[in-house]
């Protein structure tokens, strides 16, 4: 299934980074473990960080029932989603053409409050999985206090687009004979060892999920 290039999330500059198709817009959200809500309340806008997880067609979103951004996104205000993930440090010999690389995804619509019990239990396990898959089979489900102590959002992905940054600096033809490095610097979030709660009751082994955790693993399509 393909996202259409609407104009509003069509990528302008560079526009031959912008990719539109749902499989490269699903799999930046899905290996993403961060994304930022922006939305403007009063004339001031807001840029908020945010856990998400993409579930079939829809974005989801949680936080507390009071949470002032949850409580504006669910009244119907326009929203932009954005999720980014920086693969490298992209050095030029000139410090005009200096880039990153990466890989991001703007998504643009309104977001509608879930108020399906059974719904919003699936969108909260999305969330838990999204960041650490195999964790919500073993962890306390929430009770019905926190149930409602707790919003869940979803957006729709009928408006998204993907802008994309890959390879070695675009020098000017100029300057490729200076005495100057040039290349690419790879980034990675790489999880490190595990470190236990001090409270952990005696006893409890450290889950194979958390114990073999790697970010690159995280890759793959919900539907």
């Amino acid at each position: 299934m393909s996202a259409p290039g609407v104009a509003r999330t069509k990528v302008r500059r560079h526009p031959e980074r912008g990719q539109y198709d749902r499989a490269t817009i699903d799999a930046i959200l899905d290996e993403a473990l961060i994304c930022h809500v922006g939305f403007v309340v009063g004339g001031q806008p807001y840029v908020i960080p945010t856990i998400h997880a993409r579930a079939g067609d829809h974005v989801y979103v949680h936080g507390s029932a009071a949470s002032r951004m949850l409580r504006t996104l669910g009244a119907g205000v326009p929203a932009c989603l954005t999720a980014t993930l920086l693969d490298g440090l992209v050095l030029a010999r000139s410090g005009f053409s200096h880039s990153m690389n990466y890989r991001s995804v703007v998504v643009l619509g309104l977001a509608t409050e879930v108020t399906d019990g059974a719904e919003k239990l699936a969108a909260l396990e999305a969330i838990v999985e999204h960041v650490v898959p195999g964790r919500w089979a073993e962890a306390r489900l929430p009770n019905e206090v926190e149930m409602r102590q707790t919003s869940v959002l979803r957006m729709p992905l009928d408006e998204a687009s993907a802008k994309i940054r890959t390879g070695p600096p675009k020098d000017a033809e100029e300057d490729l004979d200076l005495g100057v490095w040039a290349g690419v610097i790879p980034l990675a979030l790489v999880p490190g060892t595990p470190v236990a709660d001090p409270q952990l009751r005696d006893g409890i082994a450290l889950p194979e999920y958390a114990r073999s955790y790697r970010i690159q693993n995280r890759r793959r399509t919900r539907r």
